[in-house]
């Protein structure tokens, strides 16, 4: 069993910051809305992002399925009584040249082994697609 640690700290006034390992993150704790800093919602979703991406890259050494560069966008739409995550909608683009059967294997893999995907996936609506992208112009 893994286990992870954290520690945030948060001023008067809202300016906060998580530190993870040797990295610091800032994000908005004001009671409004920081036009520069993610928020916590933001976070959540960033979380997924860096679970999804970090799922492309090991599933892509452990299927010898190679790419280029890979990149997720992911819209929350948040309920606000009680606030909660009610849906989560993504698109997965990997720069890569393998065949479409091995793109969704690779998909389902990122899917199913994800630390920040399984539990999204119980707390609330989480459905995307994963397709090809050519990252260069």
């Amino acid at each position: 069993m893994l286990e992870y640690e954290i520690t945030a700290v948060s001023n008067s006034g809202g300016d906060a910051r998580v530190s993870a390992n040797k990295s610091f993150i800032p994000f908005d704790a004001t009671s409004g809305r920081h036009d520069q800093l993610p928020n916590p919602a933001e976070l959540l979703l960033s979380s997924l992002a860096a679970c999804m991406l970090k799922n492309v890259q090991r599933y892509s050494e452990m299927l010898n399925m190679p790419y280029r560069k890979a990149r997720v966008r992911i819209k929350g739409t948040r309920t606000d009584n009680p606030p909660s995550m009610a849906k989560i909608e993504y698109v997965l683009e990997i720069d890569t040249d393998v065949d479409d059967r091995k793109l969704e294997t690779w998909h389902k893999n990122i899917l199913k082994f994800g630390t920040i995907t399984n539990t999204l996936m119980r707390s609330c609506h989480l459905t995307g697609k994963i397709s090809k992208w050519n990252s260069t112009p």
